[in-house]
């Protein structure tokens, strides 16, 4: 069954290249497509395209697919081309003629754009609380090694005092900078393409303000040709916000291998969290975050492949399009997972609390001394001087303690402002106004 089937038969082998992975991943957007359907064949009803009856009909069989769906049994038969097609198939085998109206005033084209807003919406509300949840992890264990002294870096070499409290805090706030791109993200996916049909509108008096309410969008795409446009850039904006969260990840993956090394020490995992060598018996490898690297690295490709894809292609829709979800559905359950290991690992991460011990951390604290001489009345050129001078002779005998007070620093974490900062910017979401939206469309 073709929506667009005219009577001639397409050849087999353009049908299978043409239709790709779609059946495969119509799925993920099967929830979205029913609920649309609801919204839209409600506004139908209000201009007079559907009866009272027909739409009790049909919202009857909705929620029925839509329950069908929940429970693992919906699937898209062999001969049916996509989802939309599946769940009109269905409605007219029980309802005939009425299930064929539900297209009335609708496109394929904002039908796919609807699917894929609600589908980014309900996926980046997972990716919030699974991100909250890994971030307050990272604060708690800044928190809890607050205290514990670590070296830190520039060029890769020994620089000034750092702590565990800053290292896993640095991380917690860099989320907050992550969680504010997909606010972003979510604010562009957050509006109703309903109603633009093909591109270019409908001579129907649709009510798209209605199905944005009904549906819990914040606002519409007004403009039918730039609610089309808008496939594509949506998906991009979305990819960028995903990569910034992975970007984090990818780089505390590769601190942790880096400071897992036994050249530094400063970190271990437990046995059972690690893997071995088939050879050197003495191997316990951190392959999860190995692997964690890679695959945030891989999330981070997206956004150019979306653009390589869709850069070029002037106003109006393109079949181009449709080759992007094949990367872009999968990638959320992908950084889904990559969030849930992340934050298990966390759980896990063992500190060596001792590593300032080691001779070959003197040096990071000269900055100290040049600074306790400062305040003891000498100018900064000449304390650094006499600290350099005093390092070159061998005569350094540093205090290995240090008393930072000013916000952000190793004495003053900040973290219940960050902490803070992360929570208004996920209030900022309104989830709860698509929830009760979705929640009255399935009463």
């Amino acid at each position: 069954m073709k929506l667009w089937n005219k009577g001639t038969e397409v050849n087999k082998k353009i049908e299978l290249f043409t239709i790709g992975k779609d059946r495969e991943l119509d799925m993920y957007l099967a929830e979205n497509d029913i609920l649309g359907s609801m919204a839209h064949c409600t506004m139908l009803e209000s201009i007079g395209l559907l009866t009272k009856q027909e739409l009790d009909d049909v919202l009857r069989e909705l929620r029925n697919i839509y329950q069908l769906n929940k429970e693992g049994k919906l699937q898209i038969e062999e001969g049916i081309e996509d989802i939309h097609s599946q769940i009109e198939f269905l409605l007219t085998q029980k309802l005939g003629d009425t299930g064929k109206k539900i297209h009335n005033g609708r496109s394929r084209n904002d039908q796919v754009l609807l699917d894929l807003k609600l589908f980014i919406r309900a996926q980046i509300k997972e990716l919030v609380d699974l991100t909250d949840k890994l971030f307050r992890n990272f604060i708690a264990q800044s928190e809890k090694y607050k205290n514990i002294l670590m070296p830190g870096y520039t060029h890769l070499q020994v620089a000034m005092p750092s702590s565990f409290g800053l290292w896993f805090g640095a991380y917690a706030e860099s989320m907050t900078d992550d969680i504010q791109m997909l606010l972003a993200a979510y604010k562009i996916a957050n509006q109703n393409p309903l109603g633009s049909a093909a591109g270019y509108g409908s001579s129907f008096p649709l009510d798209r303000q209605m199905t944005t309410e009904l549906l819990g969008f914040e606002r519409m795409n007004y403009n039918v040709v730039y609610a089309q446009m808008g496939r594509g850039k949506t998906e991009r904006v979305v990819a960028y916000a995903l990569a910034s969260l992975a970007a984090t990840i990818a780089k505390f993956s590769m601190d942790f291998n880096l400071f897992m090394s036994q050249n530094f020490g400063f970190v271990s995992l437990p046995d059972e969290l690690t893997t071995g060598s088939s050879i050197m018996p003495h191997k316990k490898n951190p392959d999860v975050f190995e692997l964690l690297r890679a695959k945030c690295n891989k999330i981070q490709a997206l956004p150019n492949e979306i653009v390589l894809i869709a850069n070029n292609l002037p106003t109006g829709y393109f079949r181009d399009l449709q080759i992007i979800k094949e990367d872009f559905i999968p990638v959320f359950d992908e950084m889904k997972d990559v969030l849930k290991i992340t934050d298990f690992m966390l759980d896990n991460i063992r500190v060596n609390e001792n590593i300032i011990d080691d001779k070959k951390y003197e040096y990071l604290f000269s900055v100290e001394e040049v600074n306790k001489h400062v305040i003891n009345g000498m100018p900064f050129r000449d304390a650094y001087k006499k600290v350099g001078l005093d390092i070159a002779a061998g005569n350094f005998n540093p205090e290995k303690t240090v008393n930072h007070t000013h916000e952000g620093s190793i004495g003053n974490l900040a973290n219940d402002k960050i902490t803070q900062k992360m929570e208004e910017i996920i209030k900022e979401f309104n989830f709860d106004k698509v929830d009760e939206a979705v929640k009255k469309l399935l009463e």
